[in-house]
């Protein structure tokens, strides 16, 4: 494990300590690991949800209707 001294202002340090104690932390070294895992996945490896993948699919499978032109749009869909 490496060992750093840093200078932070103190709205990060506000972050760290909800960090701390959302998460149920024993200090501030491991509120620093929770925010770079959750920036890593955030940032370097986006990840789509099931739940779109799934609502991806069902558009996928939908019929396609052809409409033409407006006119023909508007004789579809009168007003």
């Amino acid at each position: 494990m490496v060992k750093a001294l840093i200078d932070i202002d103190s709205n990060t340090n506000r972050i760290l300590n909800i960090i701390k104690a959302e998460f149920g932390l024993k200090d501030k070294s491991k509120a620093i690991d929770v925010m770079a895992k959750e920036y890593e996945e955030l940032v370097f490896e986006p990840k789509i949800k099931a739940s779109y993948l799934k609502k991806l699919e069902k558009i996928r499978k939908e019929k396609i209707t052809r409409i033409g032109s407006l006119e023909d749009f508007k004789k579809m869909y009168p007003v």
